[in-house]
């Protein structure tokens, strides 16, 4: 989608997994104007970089109107770089063949489809306050006693793995 005059929302984003895989979280602020949000979630089972796609995906996914610009902050080097070197849509050509989190891949061309989405690499635990903020948010779910089941990941990785764990 081509950049115009649009809403513009800042997402900044994070992902955390206590192992990996093991419990995780994300954490994502979105701001527009004078309005903010945030957002986490903390899953039983998962991984660091699902976690990091998904915080991303949870952002997008809670704007209420289509065609914003958007600017995604994140200390991923995964998320960012496989969207702004377009890996992910080389990905897609190939039907994600030997290539993980799929699923959350799938649910992000989806979303992504209906905003101008560009992203940014911050440097992570180097003092920006809203990355800061969005880590101790994914850290906080990922602790937290109401953890949700990544169902994907536990039918088609976990069980594949042999990846024994309780919850």
């Amino acid at each position: 989608m081509q950049m115009d005059e649009g809403i513009k929302v800042t997402i900044y984003t994070d992902g955390a997994s206590k192992g990996n895989p093991g419990p995780g979280g994300y954490g994502t602020i979105l701001m527009s104007g004078q309005h903010s949000r945030e957002l986490s979630a903390g899953y039983a089972l998962t991984t660091n970089n699902r976690m990091e796609l998904l915080a991303v995906i949870a952002g997008l996914e809670a704007l209420k109107k289509e065609s914003c610009n958007v600017t995604v902050f994140s200390d991923s080097k995964y998320v960012v770089d496989a969207v702004e070197k377009k890996w992910v849509e080389s990905w897609y050509k190939n039907k994600f063949k030997n290539k993980k989190n799929k699923d959350l891949w799938l649910r992000y061309l989806n979303v992504a489809q209906k905003h101008c989405v560009k992203f940014v690499w911050v440097k992570g635990h180097d003092g920006n306050i809203y990355n800061e903020r969005c880590d101790r948010l994914a850290v906080q779910a990922a602790e937290s006693a109401n953890l949700e089941e990544d169902t994907w990941y536990i039918q088609n990785i976990a069980n594949e793995e042999n990846i024994i764990f309780n919850t």
